[in-house]
C-alpha cells in the first residue's frame, strides 16, 4: 500500500539547511526588532528633552568656512556640502597613505632582510621605533616641526626653481586646467586597464608557448603613456600657475597645508612599519627550497626577490596587508587633533553648532563603514588573484 507522502514544509524543517534558514530568519527578525526598537525609543527620548532630530538640517547653511577644500565651497553652502569636502579630505589622505606607506613598508621590509648589516639595522630601527610610539604623539611631532621649526613663508626653503616649502605648507606648480590636461586625467584609468590587460596577455602567452615576453616595462609605457597619449590629443597645454614669493606670502601655485602634510607623514610612517613586518614575514614564509632553486638557475638576488619570492609570498602578506589599510583609513580621524577639516572635524563643528549628535556620529560610522567595505572587497579580489592554485 503507497505511504502517503510527507508535507513538504515538515520535510524541509526536518533538514539541516532547513532548520538553518528557520535560524537565521528568526535571527534576522530579532534583529530589526531590537533596532526598531531602539529607534523608537530614542525617537521618544529626544522628543520628551525638546531635541530637533532627523537629518533635515543638512540643507541648511552652514555658517562655517573650511580652511581647505577640493571643490568650491563658503559659509553659505548646505551642511551636506560641508560634510561632503569633509569625505573628499578623509579619502585624500587615505588614498595617498595607502599608496606612499606601501612602497615604503615594503622598501623598509626588503631591506630587513638585505645582507648589508648597516641597512639591516637602520630599517630595524625604524620599525621599532615607529612601531612604539603612539601615533597621536608622532602626528604632534610632526606637526610642530613643520609649524615652529620651518622658516617663515617670506622665506621659505627652496627645492628646485618652483617649489617652496616652510609654515605655510609645501607650495607648488599645479596646471591650470584645460581640456588638455581633462583628457590627459582620463587617459589615467584607460592606461592601467591596458596595463593589466597586457600583462594577463603576457602570463598567458608564458603558460602556453613556455616564452615569457616582457611585462613590466611595456605595462609601464602604457599606464604611462596613455595619459600623455590624452595630453597631446588635447593640444598638449603647458601653461602652469607657478608659485612666487612674494612679501608676506608665498603665492601662486598649489598648496599642501602643514596640516595635511603632517597627517599624511605621520599616518604613512607608522603604517609602513607594520607593513614592512607583513612583508618581512610573507618572504621568510616562502620555502628556503625555492631560493636555493634560484640561485641554482643562476638568477640574482634581485630577480630571485622579485620573481620568485614576492609572488609567492603575496599570499601571505595580501589578507594583513588589508588590515593595514583598514587602520591607515580609520586613524585618520585623529587628524581633528592637528586640525585638518576631515569628516569627523566637520561632524565636531556640526554637532557644538546644532546639536544633533547622533545623526553625525551615524555619518560618521556610515562614511568609515563604506570606505573600509569598499577596501576590503578590492582586496579580496586582488588577494583571490594572487592566490596559489593548488593542481
Amino acid at each position: 500500500m503507497p505511504q502517503p507522502a510527507r508535507a513538504p514544509v515538515r520535510h524541509f524543517l526536518r533538514t539541516r539547511h532547513g532548520r538553518a534558514f528557520v535560524y537565521q530568519a528568526l535571527a534576522l527578525g530579532a534583529l530589526v526588532a531590537a533596532g526598531w526598537l531602539l529607534w523608537h525609543n530614542t525617537a521618544d527620548n529626544l522628543a520628551a528633552r525638546q531635541i530637533r532630530s532627523g537629518f533635515g538640517f543638512l540643507a541648511q547653511p552652514s555658517g562655517f568656512d573650511i580652511g581647505e577644500a577640493l571643490f568650491a565651497y563658503s559659509s553659505r553652502d548646505s551642511y551636506l556640502r560641508a560634510f561632503a569636502v569633509g569625505v573628499a579630505n578623509t579619502l585624500r589622505v587615505a588614498l595617498a597613505g595607502i599608496v606612499l606607506a606601501t612602497v615604503l613598508g615594503t622598501l623598509i621590509g626588503i631591506g630587513r632582510l638585505a645582507q648589508n648589516a648597516l641597512l639591516r639595522g637602520l630599517c630595524t630601527a625604524y620599525v621599532e621605533v615607529l612601531r612604539n610610539v603612539p601615533l597621536i604623539i608622532q602626528l604632534f611631532a610632526w606637526y610642530l616641526v613643520l609649524t615652529e621649526l620651518l622658516p617663515a613663508a617670506t622665506e621659505p626653503l627652496r627645492f628646485g626653481t618652483h617649489f617652496f616649502l616652510s609654515k605655510s605648507g609645501l607650495q607648488f606648480p599645479f596646471p591650470e586646467w584645460s581640456t588638455g590636461w581633462t583628457v590627459a586625467l582620463a587617459g589615467v584609468p584607460i592606461g592601467i586597464l591596458a596595463a593589466i590587460g597586457y600583462r594577463h596577455w603576457a602570463r598567458q602567452r608564458r603558460l602556453r608557448t613556455g616564452v615569457a615576453p616582457p611585462a613590466v616595462w611595456p605595462a609601464l609605457l602604457l599606464a604611462l603613456g596613455m595619459p600623455v597619449l590624452g595630453w597631446l590629443v588635447g593640444g598638449a597645454p603647458t601653461d602652469f600657475d607657478v608659485p612666487a614669493v612674494g612679501s608676506f606670502d608665498v603665492t601662486g601655485g598649489a598648496a599642501a597645508t602643514p596640516e595635511f602634510l603632517s597627517l599624511l607623514i605621520g599616518l604613512t610612517g607608522f603604517t609602513a612599519a607594520y607593513i614592512a613586518e607583513n612583508v618581512r614575514s610573507g618572504v621568510l614564509a616562502v620555502p628556503g627550497g625555492q631560493t636555493e632553486a634560484a640561485a641554482a638557475l643562476g638568477l640574482s638576488r634581485g630577480l630571485t626577490l622579485r620573481l620568485v619570492l614576492l609572488p609567492q609570498a603575496l599570499r601571505v602578506i595580501v589578507p594583513p596587508l588589508t588590515s593595514q589599510y583598514l587602520n591607515l583609513t580609520k586613524n585618520s580621524s585623529l587628524a581633528v587633533a592637528i586640525g585638518y577639516p576631515d569628516v569627523v572635524s566637520i561632524a565636531n563643528t556640526t554637532i557644538n553648532q546644532n546639536g544633533q549628535a547622533l545623526e553625525c556620529v551615524l555619518m560618521i560610522m556610515t562614511v568609515y563603514l563604506a570606505i573600509n567595505l569598499m577596501t576590503a572587497l578590492l582586496m579580496g579580489w586582488y588577494n583571490r588573484r594572487v592566490a596559489i592554485v593548488e593542481r
